[in-house]
């Protein structure tokens, strides 16, 4: 039955699992989010150690999920991710950067010898969780932004600005964007340490966190939903191929997509309902609302970039060189053969679900902390 799908429709699909991914990714910053909150929430080093060790737990999930997405849209969408790290390669690389350094953290933080000293890879721990999660979020906004970029009739691409995706973190869309998803992050960071770590005190004071980083990211989320509402976007006229400016695109596009303007909607009320939750209820179980909230979000913004004739990465240097979803997939057979394979993408899901349950069948205590191995702990 897959190999008699038409070719739009498996390039529709696979837009759909890399947005699936690419959102998945955005709650998984729920560790990035907590890394920032090393040098606020915690008042001595066994409460920064609960903290570390209960992130420590679930940091190579976000890490393997970016790299996921990265991988499906190379293999999908070879021609953007060629077009993107071919030309913006510094941003890439600096985000990039941002994630090895957390994993070096994890790593020699508490081993024997370690010269730079805890408190230095603490450091590299915030850096990834704020300039990391910036400077993604940056990147993403230049699906509605554009970049600077052209491509020659055999696909190579040329910059048009000596700072190779740097740029994007000075156009305030992206900016805004890019700091509504460090601060979102550090609400989910927030709720995933009270429902995962036995301490009443810090708990409390992890509540206190969520509800200022969710009043911090209000007014960049406006910013953005405001633009998005109003700003132009590059349209794909499907009968000539012609890539032209639109005005109010992503608004005709919430409008002519029930379904991705029923995924923000319900989205952001999760969002809310699991912060209200969490502050003003004392409950534990906000991550989940919240969590389920930010994939959600995540996909209508993914599916405003892309759907509705729209180029998801576009050239405000030269409109024509713009990638949308049907100039840049690979091969009807490349596609099939993936969709093949992803079939078995659910079973992993529900194996690392069961293995997450198991993790956190019972909150992380400073006596069960002291009680392990040094060599165990992060």
């Amino acid at each position: 039955m897959i190999g008699n799908l038409d070719y739009s429709t498996l390039q529709q699909i696979w837009w759909i699992i890399a947005s699936l991914v690419g959102s998945l990714f955005l709650f998984l910053t729920f560790v990035q989010g907590g890394q920032t909150l090393l040098f606020t929430v915690p008042r001595d080093a066994e409460e920064k150690a609960l903290i570390i060790n209960s992130l420590g737990r679930k940091w190579e999930l976000t890490f393997t999920t970016l790299v996921l997405f990265g991988g499906a849209l190379f293999a999908a969408f070879p021609k953007f991710y060629a077009t993107s790290f071919g030309g913006a390669y510094w941003v890439w690389m600096l985000i990039l950067f941002t994630f090895i350094v957390q994993a070096v953290s994890y790593e020699y933080r508490k081993k024997p010898g370690n010269f730079l000293g805890a408190t230095t890879y603490e450091a590299f721990l915030f850096i990834n969780g704020s300039v990391g999660i910036l400077l993604i979020g940056a990147a993403v906004g230049t699906f509605f932004t554009g970049s600077s970029f052209s491509l020659n009739d055999y696909n190579q691409v040329t910059w048009q600005t000596p700072y190779r995706g740097l740029e994007a973190a000075r156009n305030f869309f992206n900016l805004s964007l890019g700091l509504f998803l460090v601060f979102n992050a550090r609400v989910l960071g927030a709720m995933y340490l009270i429902n995962n770590v036995e301490h009443a005190a810090l708990a409390d004071r992890c509540r206190k966190s969520a509800w200022k980083s969710f009043l911090w990211s209000l007014p960049f989320l406006l910013y953005v939903v405001a633009n998005l509402l109003f700003m132009k976007g590059y349209a794909l006229n499907p009968a000539t191929g012609e890539i032209f400016l639109q005005n109010a695109k992503y608004l005709q596009n919430l409008l002519g997509n029930p379904v991705t303007l029923l995924l923000l909607l319900v989205g952001l009320i999760l969002v809310i309902y699991g912060v209200a939750l969490t502050c003003f209820k004392n409950k534990n179980n906000g991550i989940w609302f919240s969590g389920i909230g930010t994939v959600l979000v995540g996909l209508a913004v993914f599916f405003l970039a892309g759907f509705n004739d729209t180029a998801f990465y576009p050239s405000s240097f030269d409109p024509q060189s713009s990638l949308t979803i049907y100039n840049a997939s690979s091969s009807h057979y490349t596609l099939t053969a993936m969709t093949y394979v992803a079939l078995s993408v659910p079973f992993v899901l529900a194996y690392i679900a069961y293995v997450w349950k198991q993790m956190d069948s019972k909150k992380l205590s400073l006596a069960e902390l002291s009680s392990e191995d040094a060599e165990e702990m992060y």
